[in-house]
């Protein structure tokens, strides 16, 4: 049985501030709840003197949102709240309520992990209330988080985080302080990434820009790494630990390729995918094991079917969906857990969205982007914004026979609810992605003899 594939773009908000990170919150309760948060560059005044310039500032705003996805000629979302922040260069809400609430971590350019609370307001809607923070030192920007929870396990609540003097901090949630229990030099440059493996959240993940991806077990100490990987060839920017599988690992590059890793041989990786942009984030599905979102920054969004690699034969994952409709970076991407049994999927007749060719228009303008670190780089855009790749290969899309294993072997079609965001053009986008059996035509009738 062949399946067929459609994305269908809902809403689109402009967070005025360069958007980069989005995150659903992840208790059921609270699942139509979206935060979203925000990096932008203030450089400084040209009126200012050499004693009074410092570096550029970085602000930020935390959005938060009500979902409501039923059918309707009404946007799903509905924005509750905002919050001017230090620049916001990671969200992640922890898995379980603490306290019976959700709570909301943000990893922010002043160096801190902030935490916020969800609570009811007076109006019957939600809203973020500050909970507490911590800094992680002096003179450098908090590039990450993770929360050990990804497993819905309570007990023992860490959060580890990365940052752009290439440290991890381990730190240990109590009643009311997020304390640093370990940190240490991992990387020598920025480390973009930091990870627990939810199945021994003992054990910790961290890439670099010095192209290096390390595993550390927190009960050895930090003194040196598990392992040390150099398969990835440029900066390691995304790693997230498979909440249904374990030993599965996944690890995303500026090098532009997705790995998937066994964490019981961190040698040599499962599977090698080629997605042809910088893999920025990447986040397993909820509830399905084999599917991977990827936010490849110039190569816009990607789901991947990770079945055949998982299962140890050695071949890139074929992706089963891309959506293309962002005009600028890449970076954040999250999967919902609403349900959307009830949202009728697009009709027959909608087509399906297809891939733009970039290359036909003229005028190509060739732009600078500032990494969250201010180093630069160069790369060139159309007259529409859109990113020109270079002439290499896109990922090909494969017909997958039988998407489904476990849990749900028998469901006739899958439909998932997603929010992305662009730097650049300010941008979040409330998509579905539908994944359904192909129909069978029917043989024609033969004419009836006269």
């Amino acid at each position: 049985m062949g399946w067929q594939s459609r994305t269908r773009t809902l809403q689109v908000f402009d967070t005025e501030l360069s958007a980069d990170t989005v995150e659903w919150c992840p208790l059921p309760q609270w699942s139509h709840v979206l935060a979203c948060g925000t990096y932008q560059l203030q450089k400084g005044d040209d009126k200012k003197t050499a004693e009074d310039s410092t570096a550029p500032s970085r602000i930020g705003r935390l959005y938060l949102f009500d979902c409501n996805p039923q059918p309707s000629f009404i946007p799903p979302l509905t924005e509750t709240q905002r919050i001017d922040t230090p620049a916001i260069l990671d969200l992640k809400w922890c898995h379980v309520p603490i306290s019976e609430r959700p709570l909301l971590g943000m990893a922010t350019a002043s160096g801190e992990i902030q935490l916020y609370k969800l609570m009811e307001t007076q109006q019957g809607t939600c809203g973020l209330e500050y909970e507490l923070s911590t800094e992680l030192g002096p003179d450098r920007l908090a590039l990450s988080l993770d929360w050990s929870t990804g497993r819905g396990e309570s007990s023992d609540v860490r959060v580890v985080s990365s940052d752009s003097s290439g440290s991890i901090t381990a730190l240990s949630l109590g009643e009311a302080s997020l304390t640093a229990v370990c940190q240490w030099k991992a990387h020598d440059f920025e480390a973009w990434i930091s990870a627990f493996s939810y199945w021994d959240t003992q054990i910790v993940y961290s890439g670099g820009d010095d192209c290096k991806l390390k595993g550390w077990d927190l009960r050895m100490g930090p003194s040196s790494p598990t392992f040390t990987s150099k398969r990835h060839t440029m900066g390691v920017c995304s790693i997230h630990s498979n909440p249904h599988r374990e030993h599965i690992l996944a690890t995303g590059s500026y090098d532009e390729n997705v790995l998937l890793w066994d964490g019981r041989n961190m040698k040599q990786p499962l599977s090698e995918t080629a997605v042809g942009g910088g893999v920025w984030r990447l986040k397993w599905h909820p509830n399905q094991e084999h599917l991977l979102l990827a936010a490849c920054m110039h190569n816009d969004f990607h789901i991947l079917h990770c079945q055949k690699a998982m299962e140890g034969q050695d071949a890139p994952c074929p992706v089963l969906a891309s959506y293309i409709l962002h005009n600028s970076l890449a970076y954040g991407a999250d999967w919902s857990r609403l349900p959307l049994s009830s949202f009728s999927p697009p009709s027959p007749q909608e087509s399906p969205q297809t891939s733009i060719g970039l290359t036909e228009s003229g005028g190509h303008l060739r732009i600078h982007y500032e990494s969250p670190t201010a180093s630069f780089d160069t790369s060139l855009e159309d007259d529409s914004g859109r990113y020109i790749p270079d002439q290499s290969p896109l990922p090909e899309k494969s017909s997958i026979p039988d998407p489904f294993t476990s849990p749900a072997r028998d469901s006739q079609s899958l439909s998932c609810l997603m929010a992305t965001c662009s730097f650049y053009d300010h941008m979040m986008h409330v998509w579905r992605w539908d994944w359904s059996p192909e129909e069978k035509q029917k043989p024609s009738e033969p004419a009836p003899s006269s």
